[in-house]
């Protein structure tokens, strides 16, 4: 059966979180601070734990995996990024942008949600494309809506089309391409990843139309929303800087939860707050460490799963 939200996630306790310096080239939400690796990474860790905490209180089923310190993966708490979890038991992997984030992908993960009672059937595995340079960062340069078949994907170094197009053809999406940008150091510079600019709930989407700057695309994407029922909440360019766009909608014991950061939740106006709580319940928690040196927030944490349970007898 197909369904937008699940109340089940993978996430990845970090062990050695720090501003990436392969991803700054591209990821203009990134920032530094100025204290040492150890305490950026402390701080991770208890701003993941809390996050953790907060949705298990709600009834929303965590696999909780650690991170492996031999690995150096600085990024591995955004997992999301590199591996997806279908209804139709299947699995995709994804190419990375940088190669120390490629070590993010770990078979034993499949291993882990299979044991937690889960069948996978087939995995897509779209990694060669690393070999000649292209990349698709899973459902962070896609932002699926699972009942209506499209995927929307803002492209950028991150997002190839034809790997886009590649993903939607094996998984029975129809594609729905444009581009969007953001201002840095007074330039306009694609926006790295889809799911800072939008979100997609049961019955509402969040957006930022003002980053796509061709009308067209805009129309079209705004369009196929209204198209499918969506209630349109825009924010603003100066709200997704806030990471107001990276938020997922999951499902509790008894309701729903539109999950973000204490800053989105900080940078939403009170008729945001009164619209998106028309259609689900809001759970907030601090990311500030983990946005400002990782340069993502509570949406990129979460990896859905949505893959079928494994009968037993």
């Amino acid at each position: 059966m197909k369904k937008q939200i699940t109340d089940t996630v993978l996430m990845i306790r970090p062990i050695r979180f720090r501003t990436n310096e392969e991803t700054i080239v591209n990821n203009y939400f990134q920032k530094g601070i100025n204290i040492t690796n150890e305490k950026i990474n402390y701080r991770a860790q208890e701003e993941f734990d809390t996050l953790v905490k907060k949705l298990k209180a709600v009834g929303v089923n965590v696999i909780q995996v650690d991170d492996i310190y031999d690995q150096d993966t600085p990024d591995s708490i955004f997992p999301n990024n590199w591996i997806s979890f279908h209804n139709t038991a299947d699995v995709a992997i994804y190419p990375m942008f940088a190669e120390n984030r490629r070590r993010e992908r770990r078979e034993d993960i499949l291993d882990i949600v299979e044991d937690a009672g889960f069948h996978i059937e087939n995995i897509f595995d779209y990694t060669s494309a690393e070999k000649e340079g292209l990349f698709l960062e899973g459902t962070g340069a896609m932002v699926l809506d699972r009942i209506h078949r499209k995927a929307y994907c803002a492209l950028s170094p991150r997002a190839n089309e034809e790997l886009f197009i590649e993903f939607c053809e094996d998984f029975e999406y129809t594609p729905v391409i444009f581009k969007a940008f953001q201002k840095t150091e007074g330039k306009l510079k694609p926006i790295y990843h889809t799911n800072v600019m939008m979100a997609l709930g049961n019955t509402f989407a969040i957006i930022c139309p003002d980053v796509i700057e061709d009308k067209n695309e805009r129309k079209n994407v705004l369009n196929h929303l209204k198209e499918d029922k969506k209630e349109i909440i825009t924010i603003s360019n100066e709200q997704v800087d806030y990471f107001v766009g990276n938020m997922l909608q999951v499902k509790g014991k008894d309701s729903t939860y539109l999950v973000m950061s204490k800053t989105a939740y900080n940078a939403l106006t009170p008729q945001q707050i009164t619209t998106i709580e028309k259609h689900t319940k809001i759970l907030y928690s601090d990311l500030s460490t983990i946005e400002i040196c990782g340069g993502g927030s509570a949406r990129c944490m979460l990896a859905e799963i949505f893959l079928p349970k494994i009968d037993i007898p």
